[in-house]
């Protein structure tokens, strides 16, 4: 069983190895999109799942399990607050709203200390 959940481990990429601001924005935006575009709400549901919870394992990684829970939180609620912000704005100006917000957020708690400009 540990050879199994080793070479499990050998293919899944580092948790830190795409940032986190990318993940939600493409969680969002992406989710949103897919939903759209198919009809079926659900589909995007799950782009959204699985791009929150990649960049939940950096947030663990990197940040620890506050600031996990922080920001899984406000991806969350980010989800269910463009709804009704999308009432006023409309729905993609709300949706890349709640993206931006998430994107920074995400950059500002975790990735600006493993992803710098100059490589290092």
């Amino acid at each position: 069983m540990s050879e199994l959940l080793e070479t499990a481990r050998a293919r899944v990429p580092s948790p830190v190895a795409v940032p986190s601001a990318a993940l939600v924005g493409a969680g969002l935006v992406g989710g949103y999109g897919v939903a759209r575009a198919t009809g079926v709400r659900p589909l995007g549901g799950v782009v959204l799942a699985v791009c929150g919870a990649a960049a939940g394992r950096t947030w663990l990684a990197s940040g620890g399990p506050a600031t996990a829970t922080n920001l899984g939180i406000l991806y969350g609620a980010s989800f269910g607050l463009s709804h009704p912000l999308a009432k006023k704005l409309g729905a993609w100006p709300s949706v890349l709203t709640v993206a931006a917000v998430n994107a920074a957020a995400s950059w500002a708690a975790v990735d600006r200390f493993n992803f710098r400009p100059d490589g290092a």
